[in-house]
């Protein structure tokens, strides 16, 4: 069965004002789409027709007559990832924040790292909060890559490409990354991913 668009937004939506349904329609509409209609042409007829997405990632991170199944693939769950990584209104406690602050210091320092770490990713790419060996970690990967090439367990990610941003806030990804961190991480999903 072809992948699909995840019904992540109907209408209206839910993460005004911090993105916009204006770079929703575009981000999650048109580039989102585009990759899994790429992906979808890609493995049809294929060995990885009918495998998930996982394990067409894992399956193609390494071989390079495969980059752009691997790339189409990664970006597909990428951006699943991170429109669930999205919620407004998100309550951060228990043993996920006493996680973060055993792990980074105090919840203030992780958010710090996090907006440093999306800053300092050269052209397009994410930010990951990921878990690798026990431990709390951030992370940054460029273009498609992801923390399953690595190995880690992905917790939460922000996209920090100019197409998540760009209608929005222009040049400023700063302003970008401190809205997402302030107002839309989704706590609950983080610690469901904690919990596989």
């Amino acid at each position: 069965m072809p992948f699909t668009l995840e019904k992540f937004f109907a209408g209206v939506s839910p993460l005004g004002p911090y993105i916009s349904e204006n770079t929703i329609s575009f981000h999650y509409g048109k580039h989102h789409q585009a990759y899994i209609d790429n992906l979808n042409k890609l493995i049809t007829g294929t060995e990885w027709e009918g495998k998930s997405l996982i394990e067409i990632i894992t399956g193609t991170a390494t071989a390079a007559d495969l980059v752009g199944v691997f790339n189409n693939a990664a970006q597909v769950f990428n951006h699943d990832f991170y429109w669930q990584s999205l919620k407004p209104g998100a309550v951060l406690g228990g043993e996920l924040l006493s996680r973060i602050e055993k792990d980074f210091g105090s919840l203030d320092n992780f958010k710090e790292e996090l907006k440093a770490a999306g800053l300092s990713q050269f052209g397009s790419g994410w930010v990951w909060l990921v878990e690798d060996g026990g431990r709390l970690m951030i992370t940054k990967t460029g273009n498609a890559d992801n923390p399953l090439t690595k190995n880690q367990k992905p917790l939460l990610t922000i996209d920090v490409w100019e197409h998540a941003y760009y209608l929005d806030y222009q040049n400023r990804r700063g302003d970008y990354l401190s809205a997402v961190i302030d107002n839309l991480l989704n706590w609950d999903f983080a610690v469901a991913n904690l919990k596989i």
